[in-house]
């Protein structure tokens, strides 16, 4: 494992990992009191490692057994069992943590403040705080992925089309014109989107850079942070745009191995209502 921030941010502590088949990092919105994070890796015999910030129990993942996927919010992790149970851990009082309910379950994204969860018949279900309309996803139908950010949540349909709702402020507009994407990633205040020809939209708050990413090509897999965004090419290099003060878009240097285009998770169509 490799990780990109300040040296001495025990988030980064990660170069000792090993069997590692995914990693979610608990992205926090950047204000004045927040700042601290941790890092969450899914081993590949379905147990789960976490380094970081702990104040709310949010690394104590050690006894999670049978997980197929990961995600991490701000004091929050989540874990989806094989059998599509869900399990949480971390900051409780926002209602985030609130997923034990939750059945067929494929994947899961955390927010700051609320979690989602992405069903295997492509609805959805969310939980948490609902200040600015994020876990309005009821009506949503033919889901294939999604991305929960700061105060908005973002989905793509099978149809290639994107939802969005909450905050207005980052972007949840404009992404409803976005077609032929095939996946989305929700900021603390942008969304990303990557279309099946390997390119790369941005809407939202574009005061560090974070949305300038209209030049890349060639991309498999896109991520959106705090206030920066990563993008990985087919060739296994990594592109990264936005905020550096802490240097997490020292990437350049990085090469992955064994990436490539996956299959088109578009098997069907879909949308959102």
């Amino acid at each position: 494992m490799i990780a990109a921030g300040p040296a001495d941010a025990p988030e980064t502590a990660v170069g000792d990992w090993r069997g590692i088949r995914a990693v979610a990092v608990g992205n926090v919105h950047t204000a004045r009191n927040t700042g601290r994070s941790h890092s969450v890796g899914l081993r590949g015999d379905g147990t789960v490692v976490a380094a970081g910030w702990n104040a709310d129990g949010q690394c104590e993942v050690a006894g999670w057994r049978d997980i197929v996927e990961v995600a991490a919010g701000w004091r929050r992790t989540l874990g989806v069992r094989s059998d599509g149970t869900v399990v949480a851990v971390g900051r409780g009082e926002d209602g985030a943590c609130e997923v034990q309910s939750w059945r067929d379950v494929l994947s899961v994204s955390a927010g700051d403040w609320h979690s989602v969860g992405l069903r295997a018949d492509g609805t959805l279900v969310a939980v948490g705080n609902d200040e600015r309309g994020q876990c309005a996803v009821d009506g949503w139908r033919g889901i294939s992925a999604v991305s929960a950010g700061y105060l908005h949540t973002a989905a793509v349909t099978r149809a290639g089309t994107v939802c969005a709702t909450g905050d207005r402020r980052c972007g949840v507009d404009d992404v409803t014109t976005w077609r032929d994407i095939v996946a989305v990633s929700a900021g603390s205040r942008h969304i990303l989107g990557l279309d099946a020809g390997g390119g790369v939209w941005a809407a939202g708050d574009d005061s560090s850079g974070q949305c300038r990413v209209s030049s890349w090509r060639d991309v498999v897999a896109v991520s959106a942070g705090s206030c920066h965004s990563l993008g990985l090419r087919a060739d296994g290099t990594v592109l990264a745009t936005g905020c550096d003060d802490v240097g997490q878009c020292a990437v350049s240097s990085w090469r992955l191995r064994g990436t490539g285009r996956g299959p088109n998770p578009r098997a069907w169509s879909g949308g959102c209502r």
